[in-house]
């Protein structure tokens, strides 16, 4: 069974609402991916240099990355020329293979939940440029805890932006969360030892620590970052338990760069990409796992509360190559 088979097994039978999610979300990206290899595959009878060669310019336009593109590409090629096949859609179903297997097989294993403490607080570090999403996300990210019977407390570390803390506490204020604040240009590690205490004090289960994220100077970002996570491990044992990098995905490889700018400054155990239906380069997914070895955790496929999704491989290339199609 090919590869687009398999994908089309998977979700045969009645459309649930996460796939419905993912077909809608990666419409952009699907007519920039999808809809390109399907038209690719039309024009040729069999593959040749010239069909490689479109097949590439395909991948790097869907910011899929241009040395993962090359590696795909040439792990395509060896695999067509095996098995003798010539016919340009099933190279691209072998493909799509190689880009799921690339996936599931880079980096660690692939966890959507926040991963909670056996006992106390569970803290969440959330680190990102500005304008990425990231308060939003912290907001659903709440929402979505609070609705699993979690108690949820929002620390707003990030006190060198104007207005992150007074938007952190009117998303607080509508989920009904607890919230911990300091002044303006406060310490943001003061802060977060603020936060720490009354999470402790008050036995909540999820502590969300907002952080700055000013790319500008990479040292004083990773000195910030460092500190931080000294008073929060001391404060609270093996903690933060995890650092989600929330990126926006119309940023392309910018916002890959990003990924690997923080990776450097903090461990990161997760990303966040939002704004994916905002997007045609759907591919900055794999690239970011590729190019860091950290899985995507949530996928922001609108801006409702529930359009933060748990990222889900299958569904993903689903929605890239297949959707509405089917």
């Amino acid at each position: 069974m090919g590869f687009f088979n398999k994908l089309r097994s998977v979700f045969s039978g009645k459309s649930n609402k996460q796939k419905e999610k993912y077909v809608a979300g990666l419409e952009k990206s699907r007519k920039n991916f999808g809809d390109k290899l399907k038209q690719l595959a039309a024009r040729y009878r069999s593959v040749n240099e010239e069909y490689f060669d479109e097949l590439t310019e395909i991948l790097i336009e869907a910011d899929i990355g241009v040395e993962f593109t090359f590696d795909v590409l040439e792990e395509t090629r060896k695999e067509s020329q095996l098995k003798n096949v010539t016919n340009p859609h099933d190279i691209n179903e072998i493909l799509v293979d190689k880009l799921f297997v690339s996936y599931a097989q880079t980096g660690a294993s692939v966890v959507n939940e926040v991963q909670f403490a056996p006992s106390g607080p569970t803290v969440l570090l959330v680190v990102g440029v500005n304008g990425s999403g990231k308060t939003t996300s912290i907001a659903k990210l709440a929402k979505r805890y609070i609705d699993l019977g979690k108690s949820v407390m929002l620390v707003a570390a990030d006190t060198f932006r104007a207005g992150a803390t007074e938007q952190l506490t009117i998303w607080a204020d509508r989920l009904g969360c607890a919230i911990v604040t300091g002044i303006e240009n406060a310490d943001p590690a003061s802060v977060a030892y603020d936060g720490m205490k009354q999470g402790l004090e008050q036995n909540i289960d999820l502590i969300i620590v907002d952080t700055a994220g000013r790319l500008q100077n990479k040292v004083n970002l990773m000195n910030e970052l460092a500190k931080i996570n000294r008073v929060i491990s001391r404060e609270i044992p093996n903690a933060p338990h995890e650092t989600f990098l929330v990126i926006d995905g119309t940023t392309g490889q910018n916002g890959v760069l990003q990924a690997k700018a923080f990776n450097e400054s903090t461990k990161l155990t997760g990303v966040v990409v939002t704004k994916m239906d905002g997007t045609s380069k759907g591919g900055i997914i794999l690239s970011i796992r590729d190019e860091i070895g950290v899985p995507v955790r949530f996928i922001g496929l609108g801006e409702k509360m529930d359009d933060l999704q748990e990222f889900d491989l299958d569904q993903y290339l689903y929605g890239l190559t297949l959707g509405e199609s089917e």
